[in-house]
């Protein structure tokens, strides 16, 4: 499919102090509850830059790919290649299915109207205020379950993982830790560490896909606005990590939630006739 270079933005001017600044504040507040905040710069790139719905899931990707493995050797400080070893066949269980998730959520994705891809978007982002309100506001458990209903269990949560994250451009960090406490039993910071692992070639996979869409020429289109927003999203996120714990869970959660789904009532508008 050949995208329109008109589609792939509808506003050609952009200040770089003002796009530091959004990413940054992006980068703050996925920083304070320890992830990279694509979630929430998905509807900034839509809403507030103007980019289309397709353009905007591709410059997330991209940005999300970047604040990862700027993020990975962090993690490996904090949690060593030694224990995550330990741990690898659930990287590999989950893998199984986010590869292919992934591949074929980005497919859906660049073949969908841009008015269903907004209407899709949207309701990723009231699924995503859920998720962050219960994984963050209450105690997750383990499921305790047997070895191969684990495996087959690992699969099927990695192919929708795969697929959301492919949509939304987003690494899943969000939906990984918590399905990687449920299934396995691991504690949130090995979590964090493996959920990376899985992340990155997950991502590397729908970049893949999308690479193969006349869409994905934004990148090329925006590449100084790309860097300059992962660059604000980097700096906000070590910001956010000092705030790490300082607002309450009971407090925080439900603002990002509220956010999310007011963000995902502004998405869900750009699906109206006259945007397509």
């Amino acid at each position: 499919m050949v995208t329109n270079p008109a589609v792939l933005s509808t506003r050609a001017v952009r200040s770089m102090p003002l796009t530091f600044v959004c990413g940054a504040a992006v980068g703050v507040l996925g920083g304070m509850i320890g992830l990279g905040g694509a979630e929430f710069r998905l509807p900034l790139l839509i809403g507030v830059f103007g980019f289309a719905a397709l353009s905007a899931v591709i410059l997330n990707k991209a940005m999300s790919l970047i604040v990862v493995v700027t993020a990975l050797p962090a993690r490996l400080a904090a949690v060593s290649f030694s224990d995550l070893g330990a741990h690898w066949t659930i990287a590999i269980n989950l893998l199984a299915g986010s590869l292919l998730g992934a591949w074929a959520g980005a497919s859906w994705a660049v073949r969908m109207r841009t008015a269903t891809l907004y209407k899709v978007l949207a309701g990723l982002m009231v699924a995503m205020a859920g998720a962050l309100v219960l994984t963050h506001t209450t105690q997750l458990g383990t499921l305790h379950l047997s070895t191969p209903v684990q495996i087959v269990a690992g699969v099927v949560a990695g192919f929708g993982i795969g697929v959301v994250a492919a949509i939304m451009g987003v690494a899943g960090g969000e939906l990984l830790i918590p399905t990687i406490v449920l299934l396995y039993g691991m504690d949130i910071k090995t979590a964090g560490s493996l959920s990376l692992l899985v992340s990155l070639p997950t991502m590397l996979v729908a970049f893949a896909r999308y690479s193969r869409d006349g869409s994905f020429a934004v990148l090329r289109a925006s590449l100084r606005f790309t860097l300059v927003l992962a660059a604000g999203s980097i700096a906000g996120a070590l910001l956010g990590g000092l705030f790490l714990g300082l607002v309450p869970n009971l407090v925080l959660m439900p603002a990002l939630a509220v956010i999310l789904l007011a963000s995902a009532i502004k998405t869900a508008r750009h699906a109206a006739p006259a945007t397509h």
